[in-house]
């Protein structure tokens, strides 16, 4: 089994996890603190253990970083390991074992210099672990390192260490973007002795002691992490259901739940046991269109269909209003985002005009969608209704949400889509060029593919946000991304638990307890 799904299954995994009493709150220790459940703040206080909940993925768990695919394979991976960099909640950069870097002119070759860190066996970070870990990414062997792909840019050969604490990292082909890239999924470093994924040698805030894919993960406080180390003294990360979180949470049997629905969210405001942490318009809705493909190979027909939808009344209803509307571009609040394109509003009778000049207005259509994602079905339909006010016949067909994602890419004219944070760059580089392996809305375009590229080689900051921002501008116009709204990230913790982060996900506030501690 997987996924617990309810209490007594999730009972039983949590006494079984470790010593008797495992469900009992460990007492804290000793130090002074505050602050009321109401604003989760207060003096940090060490002791405790921490459990946390996250949707399982069965034998498929894993807590080799550069294998990680799954939210709670991150979880475990982030506790035990760090990145030379990561993202804070705009997406840019931020130091964690590299404390700065800078690159020549060209961005062809970058210097980072590392912090002084310990691996959880008492040996000091140097240059050749981040090599090995380069390394170990870039084996063309292991198919499964997520970040295999964006690290390509990477030339193994020529890069190296410079001294005891800077390594040089040399790229075969300009990229301005590599910190960036540096602090997506898939990248920690791990120690040059790091042989087995079972036995793992990280720097991260928590030492493993066991694990069992589908079912735990127990990991003590590491004393000797360079950012201070964690507050709690353990850490538990369990799979559960969406119910048997929310069942856990109430019940006090867990401290945190990750990724839980609009409707938990409005029924614990009235439970004063539990805390929703929402981060605002954290993720991404759309209806794509696929523009290689009759009838929105005509941008006249996408640019119709985005100004049919009633953006306000899909959040409303679709997302419980827990979020806000979009305005057909990825990344809205993140760095490269132009927020000085006005917002897209309804218009049926330009819309109309539109679609009866391109001959398109009798023509049947559908929506090819499926229940793989919370929202997907529910937004067609309605995005179906709205379609209905200019005169379009456009049909719902749901599809197998095992295979969802993959069929989308073959299947139908249009499609549901969502994507999770991540950076603008990498979100244009998997969905929106000529070869991204998932071009869902089928945007091909040779000048769109040169452009990113020059704005990728771009050095000057300023220079290169522009060009970013031409490049949303022309998928904002033409392209083929209803993005009609940005869903909250909702997080639920216990009332008793202080220092969880507002943070969108795959951001280094995201899922960290590092910082968390028990009042």
């Amino acid at each position: 089994m997987s996924t617990f799904r309810n209490r007594r299954e999730f009972l039983a995994l949590a006494g079984a996890a470790g010593t008797a009493g495992a469900l009992a709150l460990t007492g804290c220790g000793a130090g002074t603190g505050s602050g009321s459940a109401a604003d989760g703040k207060g003096e940090p206080r060490r002791g405790g253990q921490f459990r946390a909940l996250f949707t399982g993925g069965g034998e498929q768990e894993t807590i080799d970083p550069h294998a990680e695919a799954l939210a709670i394979d991150m979880a475990r991976t982030k506790a035990m390991f760090d990145r030379l960099v990561d993202l804070d909640a705009t997406m840019a950069p931020v130091p964690r074992l590299a404390e700065k870097w800078e690159s020549n002119p060209e961005a062809t070759v970058w210097r980072f210099t590392l912090r002084e860190a310990l691996f959880h066996d008492g040996k000091k970070l140097t240059p050749e672990d981040v090599l090995f870990s380069f390394g170990r990414i870039l084996d063309p062997k292991a198919t499964n390192h997520f970040a295999q792909g964006l690290l390509s840019v990477i030339d193994l050969k020529k890069s190296r260490g410079v001294g005891k604490n800077t390594v040089e990292i040399v790229l075969n082909r300009p990229s301005a973007e590599l910190p960036a890239l540096l602090g997506t999924l898939g990248t920690a470093i791990v120690s040059a002795r790091y042989l087995d994924p079972a036995k793992p040698v990280g720097t991260g805030a928590f030492r493993l002691k066991t694990f069992q894919a589908g079912r735990s993960f127990v990991a003590e406080r590491f004393d000797d992490h360079w950012d201070g180390g964690a507050y709690v003294d353990e850490l538990r990360i369990l799979s559960a259901d969406a119910d048997a979180r929310g069942n856990a949470l109430r019940g006090g049997e867990a401290e945190y739940g990750y990724e839980m629905t609009p409707t938990f969210a409005r029924t614990a405001q009235a439970d004063k046991s539990v805390r929703i942490i929402a981060a605002k318009g954290s993720t991404a809705h759309a209806i794509v269109m696929k523009c290689d493909q009759e009838p929105f190979d005509n941008p006249d027909v996408t640019l119709a269909f985005k100004l049919l939808a009633d953006r306000e009344k899909l959040v409303e209803v679709v997302l419980a209003g827990r979020g806000v509307v979009g305005n057909d571009m990825f990344g809205k609040g993140y760095q490269y985002y132009p927020v000085d394109i006005p917002q897209r509003t309804r218009d049926v009778a330009e819309a109309r005009a539109l679609l009866k000049k391109a001959g398109v207005l009798n023509k049947p259509l559908s929506i090819y969608t499926s229940s793989v994602a919370n929202g997907f079905v529910e937004a067609a339909t309605l995005f179906a209704e709205q379609a209905a006010d200019a005169g379009l016949r456009v049909k719902v067909t749901t599809g197998s949400s095992e295979t969802y994602f993959k069929d989308q890419l073959t299947k139908g004219v249009m499609g549901s889509h969502r994507s999770g944070a991540m950076t603008i760059p990498t979100y244009i580089n998997d969905r929106l060029l000529t070869k991204s392996a998932f071009n869902a809305s089928g945007w091909r375009r040779k000048d769109f593919d040169a452009a990113f590229a020059k704005a990728q080689s771009t050095t000057d900051e300023a220079e290169r946000t522009r060009l970013y921002g031409d490049l949303q501008r022309t998928v904002h116009e033409e392209g083929g991304l209803l993005m009609w709204g940005h869903p909250d990230w909702l997080n639920a913790v216990s009332s008793r638990v202080r220092g969880v982060e507002e943070a969108p996900p795959n951001t280094l506030d995201s899922a960290r307890f590092d910082k968390v501690w028990l009042a």
